[in-house]
């Protein structure tokens, strides 16, 4: 157990191998009840969804109800406060994912941006235990849990089930590459439902092979790979980034920025040979030029090497470029790999 985001968690239950081998190969159960989840209504139909456009990359307007998106919040410069998860409830309320290390700034970050009326946003974070539920398997453990009358949503939707443990909200995306699902439900129910699903043949996954499964997939995370001072488009997030929207926050730094072309990008490197783990601060270098720095890094149990992604500066940035990353005062070979690495 460790100190994360002023919670304690679980860094592995059987180990890091084994767990990151369950998810890939049948199931695995993540407990994110550190995540926060925020709710936004509005009085009229579209109030909320133009009030979250005007804050958000991705466009809101778009979304049918029971469909989510990925998308980030900006500062002004066009750096990232925080990626998260939007979904339409209803037609005029909308549930927010956001990382639990960012809860309370982006609360506090959106309620100054709220309007004088029409639009709420509520905190509630407190009140949910969250799990994910992720592996091949994923499908055949809700029909499981829930009966097989109950329908498991679409990719990137949602919808909420009721149960004799209470009502539970279900979102079909994850953290890991897999297929899979969130459970969202009353705090208290929560060790139930982690029973539940252990029941139903998933595995305890700690954070050790949260950070494997999403490093392998190039999954950025937030205060690693996504940071204040770091855009979207070099992140290469553009897909959540709608420039066409009229105005966000952080819009026309972006459209600047994209103007005059990106000078680093977010790439993903891979050892070649055997070397000690690469970890986010090690150098990067080209020659005896310095060309970045580490954001994510760790051994893949699945490709059995380093791997690793840094903010590379133009010209050393594209696949197949030979690096070398510093790790202990030595140097030793790497080489930028097209995204993902499995």
């Amino acid at each position: 157990m460790v100190p994360f985001a002023g919670w304690e968690m679980p860094v592995q239950y059987e180990g890091i191998i084994p767990e990151n081998k369950a998810v890939r190969e049948k199931l695995g159960v993540f407990d994110i009840s550190h995540m926060g989840q925020v709710f936004v209504s509005s009085e009229t139909v579209g109030a909320a969804a133009g009030w979250l456009d005007s804050i958000l990359t991705n466009n809101v307007a778009r979304l049918d109800v029971g469909q989510g998106q990925y998308t980030l919040l900006l500062n002004e410069t066009g750096g990232v406060i925080d990626d998260l998860i939007v979904y339409r409830q209803t037609d005029i309320d909308y549930f927010l994912v956001v990382n639990a290390s960012m809860v309370d700034e982006d609360v506090e970050w959106m309620q100054a941006k709220l309007p004088e009326s029409g639009v709420t946003l509520v905190n509630r974070s407190a009140d949910f235990a969250g799990l994910a539920v992720q592996g091949p398997a994923a499908a055949t453990a809700f029909q499981t849990m829930f009966g097989e009358s109950a329908r498991l949503p679409e990719r990137f939707s949602m919808a909420t089930i009721t149960t004799p443990d209470g009502d539970v909200i279900i979102c079909r995306t994850g953290y890991t590459g897999e297929d899979g699902f969130e459970l969202f439900c009353d705090a208290a129910s929560g060790p139930n439902w982690w029973q539940h699903c252990t029941t139903a043949g998933a595995t305890p996954v700690g954070l050790g092979a949260r950070d494997s499964l999403r490093l392998e997939k190039c999954y950025p995370l937030n205060g690693n790979d996504l940071s204040p001072d770091r855009t979207p488009l070099e992140a290469g997030l553009a897909f959540a980034v709608d420039l066409h929207k009229p105005e966000f926050v952080g819009r026309e730094s972006l459209i600047r920025q994209k103007t005059k072309g990106l000078h680093r990008r977010l790439v993903a490197i891979k050892q070649i040979g055997k070397s000690p783990p690469p970890r986010p601060g090690y150098l990067v270098l080209s020659g005896d030029e310095e060309v970045g720095t580490l954001s994510s890094g760790g051994v893949s149990p699945n490709l059995g090497c380093g791997i690793s992604m840094a903010y590379i500066t133009s010209g050393h940035n594209k696949p197949g470029t030979p690096l070398d990353i510093e790790i202990r005062g030595k140097r030793f070979p790497a080489e930028v790999v097209k995204k993902p690495f499995i």
